[in-house]
């Protein structure tokens, strides 16, 4: 029998497509990463999300597994080198949430530049205050986008219309692309000539901190930084010292090095409750692609990619 783990909230599209395709599934979206340890071996199939860390050890104990299907796109929550030798066979869907991650992403921009959670809250307190709540522009500006995926380019797409020039840079993957507005380019042309960078790397070593207080001094003017791919990407120490000496004109900010408040240590307190504090910053709980739409989609996507390999499963 070909029993599927499901270890998060999912859409009901993947629980029939799995069943319409010959898995028993065993949905426990409230399971937790040592209940998942004690009890994957005997597992053919494995969905995940972050909260599953399957590393090496973890991955010792899957005896059974053939594949393991990963709700999102980051593949940090999987040694990778381990499960190729153990013939396991990983799928992710960045294709099912790069449009709601880029969404996300120009609607904290829109209303970082025009001020709306301020004078939203202003206006509620009766308070008409307009030229404290005059607003910037898009047109015209520079944006940067580090990373040149699914979820970069989904986001260079949705500025096509505003009038912008964007440079793109990927360490990693040679960029093609038929965006008229879109520049290839290396880092240093984004720190020399971007008006705003947005993030949408991948996490790994070259990622981690790497916006910190020397990449922020090596840019040539202030910038607004937009994250919405991998919180560990941008130090915040070094964030909070840009925003404090105007290094770093605003920020929008999906993720964050530590998402759980219930374990801040006494310092990430302090700083987390001065970022809080912040009116050059637009934040939000890690949800950029967590729409209902993506949701459904990143179902059919990883079932479309188990179809792909279903001769080997």
């Amino acid at each position: 029998m070909k029993t599927v783990l499901i270890t998060d909230d999912v859409h009901p599209l993947l629980l029939s497509g799995l069943e319409n395709r010959g898995f028993v599934c065993d949905y426990r979206p409230n399971i937790t990463l040592q209940e998942c340890r004690d009890q994957v071996a005997d597992y053919y199939g494995l969905v995940i999300n972050s909260k599953i860390k399957a590393d090496k050890s973890f991955l010792e104990q899957a005896r059974s597994l053939k594949f393991i299907a990963r709700l999102g796109s980051g593949l940090e929550i999987i040694d990778l080198a381990t499960a190729e030798a153990k013939g396991i066979l990983v799928l992710s869907a960045p294709e099912g949430n790069c449009n709601a991650v880029a969404e996300h992403a120009v609607g904290m921009l829109l209303s970082l530049l025009n001020n709306l959670n301020q004078a939203d809250r202003e206006v509620r307190q009766f308070q008409w205050n307009r030229e404290k709540n005059r607003g910037y522009e898009l047109r015209g500006k520079t944006i940067g986008i580090i990373g040149f995926g699914h979820t970069g380019e989904a986001f260079a797409q949705k500025l096509s219309g505003f009038g912008v020039q964007v440079l793109a840079f990927d360490r990693f993957n040679t960029i093609h692309t038929n965006l008229k507005h879109v520049k290839i380019c290396d880092l240093k042309t984004i720190q020399n000539q971007a008006d705003i960078i947005s993030l949408h790397v991948s996490l790994n070593a070259s990622s981690v901190h790497m916006i910190n207080r020397l990449f922020i001094e090596q840019c040539s003017k202030p910038f607004i930084l937009i994250n919405t791919a991998r919180g560990q990407a941008v130090k915040i120490e070094d964030l909070l010292w840009g925003l404090e000496n105007g290094k770093i004109s605003g920020a929008c900010l999906d993720v964050f090095e530590n998402e759980k408040p219930e374990t801040f240590t006494a310092l990430e307190k302090d700083l987390y409750s001065y970022l809080y504090r912040m009116n050059q910053v637009m934040l939000s709980p890690h949800v950029a692609g967590w729409t209902f739409e993506s949701k459904a989609l990143i179902a059919e996507v990883l079932l479309k990619k188990l179809d792909m390999h279903k001769n080997s499963l």
